[in-house]
């Protein structure tokens, strides 16, 4: 657009503010008139007045910006030469012509900025010309700047001038080399080898990296054959790039000398200074074994931190089990010694398995310390089948710590079912630890049966109400019908914990059935709020119509909560029955409840619920007005689908 006078006017005022707003208006309208004004504005002190002309400039674009911001890169104020180039890194690509002029100015800063300004461009057209400034201008630095934008562009007709280029100074080499990593062409796999016989040990360490990152198989084979005469820092360096290249499992599938040879290489990497190197070796010496080498990687497991590099560690301990059980992960169980040595051989046996590892880690137990025994522990819950089931009745019959003797009661109630070890098991039902108490209960429960039923009958009968708890609670997890009669027995047992455990055992066995009905309903005027809930919510999930009404009536409860999850229950069922009465809750002192009811009433819709809901829109509670409002959409919203 052009003809804008009013712009032009206004963009010559001494008003900042004026001149702010004018530019703006240049931007949105387009007006390719106001650039020269705009241009001197770039110079402002006033950082409004600058950033506006900077975004209309942008927005203008086109050959006249351009032009105009080419000869600010000769400005000797920084800030508005950096201003131009950045704005001519956006709009630099509508006017090619004059970039690729200024690639021949005689100022070597000029053809510098020219060419980070072709690297923005994202058009292949700057190719060309970037490929000449790389091979033909005389300044190394104006080279290294066309190589990083070659490799900014990152497009493969840059491939062929970038090869070239890999005999220039060693700084162009650099750029040249990262460039050659983004564009990935097969055509310079040949050339980057090929220059490893002249490139200093600093280059030549780059170009086998970018080898690496490029991942062509082809150079795999290339570097293989340079192992043997490379200096050991560059070896190791070419170790990690086939490592990169190949892939673990590609490996095992190189000839038996080259594997043979190979693994020796990959065996003097492990002790390189650079971790990611070490991390290369490791990852092959999981897919190629050897004794050797899983001593070795264990070594260096054992001295990582645990807290700074876990995924490191992760990968390593991956690779030793990969690796299998060898001798050295065996001796590091049996000697005991350094912990976390210990522990993370143990990990890796728990990933390998097998009898032999079970039979290794229950040798080593008794002589480890207790961290250790959990490790072992662990591992066993883990990998162990019957053959660990003498071990573990041992454990639980001389261990004194909490922990393991947790995994012990696991093991043989849930892992393996061990009949015999039933009663040994029971008697941790009166362990001192509650957790023990509890793994106790829960693997008794596991292990099932009829003398593990006939034990909690007995303890059914135990003045201690703890042990009738457990019983109560056992019962309903075992699911035997034959228990009704205990449980509900139950339901009038002193303890209110104990009715209410009642209450959910008898709802497991009769798989919440119209059967549990009769037993349970008496405890919904239980003097305990809790009983009381317990039968709210097994009613919940019955569906038989005399459930609706109890659950009715439970609207009048005293406690809040049974309140709300009876009509939780009902607004599932919308339960239209239920409107009135949760209309006159609406005005409970208890604001859960109030939402719980306006939430409930949105659930179960119809005329009743839907104007109360917009009576509440109008409430003084900004909350409870704004779940009214939500709960009113939900309504008309469902309304219109049907």
């Amino acid at each position: 657009m052009t003809g804008c006078p009013e712009l032009l006017e206004l963009l010559r005022s001494e008003d900042n503010e004026v001149l702010r707003e004018a530019a703006y208006r240049a931007g949105e309208s387009g007006c390719e008139d106001t650039v020269p004004l705009l241009t001197g504005l770039l110079k402002s002190s006033n950082l409004g007045v600058q950033e506006a002309v900077d975004h209309a400039l942008r927005q203008i674009g086109g050959s006249v910006t351009v032009r105009a911001m080419i000869p600010l890169l000769h400005s000797e104020d920084p800030p508005v030469r950096n201003l131009a180039m950045d704005i001519l890194r956006q709009v630099g690509n509508q006017d090619f012509l004059s970039l690729v002029e200024i690639l021949h100015d005689e100022d070597p800063d000029i053809r510098i900025f020219a060419t980070d300004i072709l690297g923005s461009t994202s058009s292949v057209l700057a190719v060309a010309p970037l490929c000449e400034s790389l091979l033909k201008d005389p300044e190394v630095n104006v080279r290294y700047q066309a190589a990083v934008s070659l490799g900014n562009l990152a497009m493969p007709e840059a491939a062929k001038c970038l090869n070239k280029a890999m005999g220039d100074d060693e700084w162009v080499q650099f750029a040249v080399v990262e460039a050659l990593t983004k564009i990935r062409d097969e055509s310079s796999i040949d050339v980057l080898v090929k220059s490893l016989d002249s490139a200093s040990d600093l280059v030549a360490s780059i170009i086998v990296e970018a080898l690496g990152e490029m991942g062509n198989v082809k150079a795999s084979t290339m570097l293989l054959k340079r192992l043997d005469q490379s200096p050991a820092a560059l070896r190791n360096k070419i170790v990690q790039a086939i490592v990169k290249i190949l892939g673990g499992k590609s490996l095992s599938l190189l000839s038996e000398r080259d594997r043979d040879k190979f693994r020796d290489y990959l065996l003097v990497a492990l002790r390189d200074e650079e971790a990611d190197v070490q991390d290369a070796a490791i990852l092959g010496l999981g897919y190629m074994g050897g004794e050797q080498g899983s001593a070795e990687i264990l070594d260096i497991a054992s001295t990582m931190n645990i807290d700074a590099e876990p995924e490191r560690l992760e990968r390593t301990i991956e690779s030793l089990a990969r690796m299998g059980l060898t001798r050295s992960l065996a001796a590091a169980v049996r000697q005991g010694g350094e912990p976390q040595k210990v522990r993370i051989a143990v990990d890796v046996m728990a990933r390998i398995g097998g009898e032999e590892v079970c039979r290794l880690l229950m040798d080593a137990f008794w002589r480890l310390d207790r961290d250790l025994q959990r490790e072992v522990v662990l591992a066993l819950l883990r990998v162990a089948g019957m053959e660990a089931g003498d071990f573990f009745v041992d454990v639980l019959a001389r261990h004194q710590d909490g922990t393991v003797l947790k995994g012990a009661l696991k093991f043989l109630g849930t892992v393996v079912g061990r009949r015999e070890a039933g009663e040994a098991m029971f008697r941790f039902l009166d362990h001192p630890y509650n957790d023990v108490k509890e793994a106790a209960l829960e693997a008794c429960i596991a292990l099932g049966g009829d003398e593990m039923a006939a034990r909690f009958d007995a303890l059914f009968e135990d003045p201690d109400p703890i042990h009738r708890l457990m019983a109560v609670y056992a019962m309903g997890k075992m699911g035997r019908a034959e228990s009704l009669d205990k449980l509900n027995a139950a339901l009038r047992d002193d303890i209110p914990d104990i009715r209410k455990v009642a209450v959910e055992s008898i709802a497991e066995i009769c798989a919440y059935g119209e059967k549990c009905l009769p037993s349970v309903i008496s405890l919904l005027n239980d003097e305990h709020g809790a009983v009381r809930l317990a039968v709210v919510e097994l009613l919940g999930r019955m569906q038989m119509p005399e459930a609706s009404e109890r659950l009715l009536a439970a609207l009048n409860d005293e406690d809040d909560w049974v309140r709300i999850r009876a009509m939780e229950a009902l607004a599932a069922r919308k339960e239209s029955r239920s409107v009135p009465r949760l209309v006159a809750l609406l005005s409970s002192d208890n604001k859960l409840v109030a939402l719980k009811v306006i939430e409930s009433l949105g659930a179960i819709g119809g005329q009743s619920a839907f104007r109360a809901l917009l009576d509440a829109t109008g409430g003084d509670d900004p909350e409870l007005a704004a779940a009214a409002e939500e709960a009113v959409s939900a309504i008309r919203s469902r309304d219109e689908d049907q």
